[in-house]
């Protein structure tokens, strides 16, 4: 049987999460409500508006399912969903999950024309990979449990970009806007631990021009 993994659907970049996920042979279930939670062996939380996302999950009922199930199942969450993820936020409309023991500024990098792409080291997949970063937010130093996954580059200050913590993982960028789908991949058989039913490229693939247009 496929992996199961769903991708928290109420606002933001989810259906391009989505499209990684299925190249990689995984069934997906968009998840707005706290049944769709029910049976999956993952989640992705997508980048989008933090503070919206958080009173969509109060109005559909979803802060206490999903709080469980951050807490005790596989989770990959991008730019905004990193800051859910976190132990604070700025400005927000109500405490983030609190499962990554790091504190998250949001927007830190910038407003929308500040966007910007390069190239950023990451250990676990034993190499760089071109990352996205749309309104990024910034880490702060990370507690002493949270390995840090990727890095900018050190001509560029060498910042924490990407964390993990026991089966939590966050990224401050956006690897659903290229074809490199190695994050996800290593989110999915090394973190979650799940079986892939199809390969899937492990060579990065250049951004498109309509992923540019879009950063």
């Amino acid at each position: 049987m496929a992996a199961r993994v769903g991708v928290l659907s109420l606002q933001g970049d989810f259906a391009r999460h989505r499209a990684s996920l299925e190249s990689l042979g995984v069934d997906v279930r968009a998840v707005r409500l706290p049944e769709d939670l029910e049976d999956l062996d993952a989640l992705v939380m997508p980048g989008g508006e933090s503070t919206t996302m958080l009173r969509l999950i109060e109005d559909y009922a979803l802060r206490e399912p999903l709080a469980r199930f951050v807490r005790s199942k596989p989770v990959l969450g991008t730019c905004a969903g990193v800051i859910l993820l976190g132990k604070d936020g700025q400005h927000l409309p109500s405490p983030p999950l609190g499962v990554l023991d790091i504190s998250v500024a949001r927007n830190a990098y910038g407003r929308q024309i500040d966007s910007f792409s390069t190239e950023v080291d990451a250990p676990p997949l034993a190499g760089r990979f071109h990352a996205v970063f749309i309104r990024a937010p910034r880490l702060a130093p990370p507690g002493p449990q949270v390995e840090i996954v990727a890095r900018r580059l050190p001509e560029a200050g060498g910042e924490a970009v990407g964390v993990r913590q026991g089966k939590v993982v966050g990224l401050c960028f956006h690897p659903e806007l290229t074809s490199d789908t190695r994050f996800h991949r290593w989110f999915l058989t090394e973190v979650a631990g799940l079986d892939l039913r199809s390969p899937a490229s492990p060579e990065r693939v250049p951004l498109t021009a309509a992923t540019r247009d879009a950063s």
